[in-house]
């Protein structure tokens, strides 16, 4: 199996796309050799603990009503692309991520980080749910099978909360400036939503490479 590293945060939309094109490709080549972890990156790591008006976060980001929705319209024309259905009207906040990002390390140590990351994408982009909010992050972690008392005490003793942002930085002291970023084989970085056709050409070459390894060892 190859490694694949992806780096998102929860909040951003073209994270959700990205891995839906990935799971595309994953469904159309089920031979693929990724085993998948996936890491924090905080598109906003000065957001306050609270989290903001969404409204206000993106009019100030882009300079306004009209600028933020013309940044948006790309993302809605590729989430349909992507098969995604996405409620942006729905969105009344802009959540700080950081505990989000603790639930999605405390579920993969359980074997449960690729569900709780999708849970996390459905809450945030369908159902415009808080997920800087304590209480939805212990209903999405009891949705995909984790301990909702275990989770509950591990946020109230700060577990984690440290390693989230140190993390964080490590990814940006490596030259990661946007996400999703996908790392493949801790060598190749992938950036950015790419296609199903992408990623399959991608698989498909991982694949020859390995057979061609396969072939020679068995013949050395």
């Amino acid at each position: 199996m190859i490694k694949l590293d992806i780096l998102s945060d929860p909040i951003c939309p073209w994270c959700y796309i990205g891995w839906s094109n990935l799971a595309r490709a994953m469904e159309a080549r089920p031979n693929h050799p990724f085993t998948i972890e996936w890491h924090p990156f905080q598109l906003n790591p000065d957001m306050p603990e609270g989290g903001m008006d969404r409204r206000a976060y993106l009019e100030g980001k882009f300079g306004g009503k009209e600028a933020a929705v013309k940044a948006y319209a790309p993302v809605a024309q590729k989430a349909e692309e992507a098969g995604l259905k996405i409620n942006l009207g729905d969105i009344k906040r802009t959540p700080n991520t950081r505990d989000a990002h603790r639930l999605i390390h405390w579920a993969g140590i359980e074997g449960r980080q690729t569900p709780t990351v999708l849970a996390l994408f459905r809450a945030y982009f369908v159902e415009g749910r808080d997920i800087g909010d304590r209480e939805t992050l212990l209903d999405i972690a009891e949705s995909v099978d984790l301990d909702r008392a275990m989770i509950a005490k591990l946020y109230e003793s700060g577990a984690d909360a440290e390693d989230i942002m140190a993390r964080d930085a490590h990814a940006r002291e490596r030259g990661v400036q946007a996400v999703p970023t996908f790392i493949v084989a801790n060598q190749h970085a992938v950036p950015g939503a790419q296609p199903p056709e992408q990623w399959e050409a991608i698989i498909d070459d991982l694949n020859a490479q390995i057979e061609k390894m396969e072939q020679k060892e068995s013949s050395g």
